[in-house]
């Protein structure tokens, strides 16, 4: 599988070609083109986790089916993008796992697994998501952000980041949810413009989005007109 990134970072999509018979696993909507000799299929899950995956991935918010996308009688192409705009990412694994903002998986190849991470009572403080998923295996996935992308190197030290900017974090980091004040209240409520924080400490690497879009959405919001009932 190869894979060229184009338009970065504001409005990227991915060129991906795949060999005879290879198969691509892609959130379902996020194709935009493909060569005619590509089949598609709608699956469960793929990865050593089966239905039971497919179902907790269901409760944490994300589509209960993949997409399945595999080339017949020669290679093929395929074009994906994001629903948002914004930056995309590859992510190459060799036995290594990966924690993903539920939002920011895209695509991945066959012997990249997919989980659910339970992060317990800390990431519910985060305001983000209760579960994240974890990726893992051989392979290579395509991740997705709003906004650009930045790595933020860890080794060692401890590393603060505000929760609505993360996209995936390498899980040989731990971390804990805090205020980004001097109190909880403050926090909170966001005052100052931040609230909570995810501290990161160990070795890896965190990647991070420039925009949050949980802050652009309650930003835009009120200003759309309101929906006519007909």
């Amino acid at each position: 599988m190869q894979i060229q990134l184009r338009n970065q970072p504001d409005s990227a999509i991915a060129e991906i070609t795949l060999k005879e018979k290879e198969n691509l696993y892609a959130q379902a909507g996020c194709m935009i083109a493909m060569s005619d000799n590509i089949e598609a299929d709608t699956v469960l899950r793929h990865g050593k986790s089966g239905i039971l995956g497919a179902i907790k991935r269901m409760l944490g918010g994300e589509s209960l089916f993949l997409s399945q996308f595999t080339p017949k009688g020669d290679q093929g192409t395929i074009f994906l993008a994001p629903k948002l705009i914004g930056d995309l990412m590859t992510y190459q694994f060799s036995g290594q796992e990966l924690v993903v903002q539920a939002t920011s998986y895209l695509a991945s190849s066959e012997n990249v697994d997919l989980d659910i991470g339970f992060q317990g009572f800390k990431s519910f403080f985060s305001g983000e998501s209760l579960i994240w998923l974890v990726l893992s295996g051989e392979g290579t996935a395509l991740l997705t952000s709003f906004g650009g992308i930045y790595t933020v190197p860890v080794d060692g030290e401890e590393y603060m980041v505000d929760t609505g900017h993360i996209v995936a974090f390498e899980k040989s980091l731990d971390f804990d949810v805090t205020k980004a004040g001097s109190s909880w209240i403050g926090s909170l409520l966001g005052i100052g413009g931040e609230g909570l924080v995810c501290r990161f400490k160990g070795v890896g690497t965190i990647y991070c989005q420039t925009h949050n879009n949980t802050a652009f959405g309650e930003f835009v919001g009120p200003k759309l007109p309101p929906k006519k009932i007909e």
